[in-house]
């Protein structure tokens, strides 16, 4: 596969979360850790924003502006210039925060949580319906994070880093997340699975964490292509541009001496010649 673009300096200390939007005008992405949402301007200027003390995943509502996964729930931004919503927590363990998540194809959002010392089983999964309810659907996690559907919306694809492994679940809108199984293990010397991406053809893309490197796998769960990256810690990927034909790759410098990987926290791009899915909006 193609070689990537790096597209802006290390703007962030630990990179996640970016979504292609056209409704808010482009790419959006997470500088996790400090609490901020990054916007790609046109002129190629980062715009940044701060929703608290983490802003673990984002996605655009049908109704205008965004959800938003923070440190120990959700809230809601209008984009009408008020002040962000933050709701209930969804959970009261200082120990824990949310990381990562993503909408279903009935306009939930998903966000899933882990411990700050990332201990084993702590976290889980937690769904927001359209009403603005909190439900766990998902316990014993220890680091959720990539999650993303089929095109069909059949699937949904989930991992939970530590166990080395992308799942697999069919989906149905009631009750939800069903039959979980294995669809791919990662071999530890690869670095472990973090945030996933699924093509508009129904490959599954994942970022490696410590790997350098992102995946592609059929739908049988054949790997099919590699892209080599020049930083170790990629975080997250999703498809955008006007034709949903670039893939955007965040990463971070969390965890590495002063002075390695001077690029690491940089936004990258590829060109894979594929195209991927339009984002899935909350619908609350």
């Amino acid at each position: 596969m193609s070689e990537v673009e790096q597209l802006t300096e290390p703007v962030a200390f630990h990179g996640e979360g970016p979504v292609w939007s056209p409704g808010w005008g482009g790419l959006k992405w997470l500088d996790m850790l400090a609490g901020d949402i990054l916007t790609l301007l046109p002129s190629g200027d980062v715009e940044r924003r701060s929703v608290g003390a983490v802003a673990a995943a984002i996605r655009p509502r049908a109704a205008g502006g965004a959800v938003i996964a923070t440190e120990h729930g959700f809230a809601i931004d209008r984009g009408d210039g008020a002040p962000i919503d933050h709701l209930p927590d969804a959970f009261h363990d200082r120990g824990l925060r949310m990381n990562e998540g993503g909408c279903d194809p009935d306009g939930r959002f998903y966000c899933g949580s882990m411990a700050w010392d990332k201990a084993e089983g702590r976290g889980s999964l937690y769904r927001l319906d359209t009403r603005r309810n909190v439900t766990e659907v998902l316990a014993g996690v220890t680091i959720s994070n990539g999650l993303d559907w089929s095109p069909d919306g059949s699937l949904a694809y989930y991992v939970d880093s530590a166990t080395q492994q992308i799942d697999v679940f069919d989906y149905e809108s009631d009750p939800g997340l069903l039959r979980r199984r294995s669809f791919v293990r990662i071999p530890d010397a690869n670095g472990a699975p973090d945030g996933l991406t699924v093509d508009a053809d129904g490959f599954v893309w994942v970022a490696l964490w410590g790997g350098s490197a992102i995946h592609r796998y059929r739908p049988d769960g054949v790997l099919d292509g590699v892209v080599r990256m020049p930083v170790s810690q990629v975080t997250a990927i999703t498809f955008g541009g006007p034709q949903l034909d670039e893939l955007f790759i965040t990463t971070s410098r969390e965890g590495l001496p002063d002075g390695a990987e001077p690029s690491a926290g940089a936004l990258f791009r590829h060109l894979p010649h594929v195209k991927g899915q339009p984002v899935r909006t909350y619908a609350g």
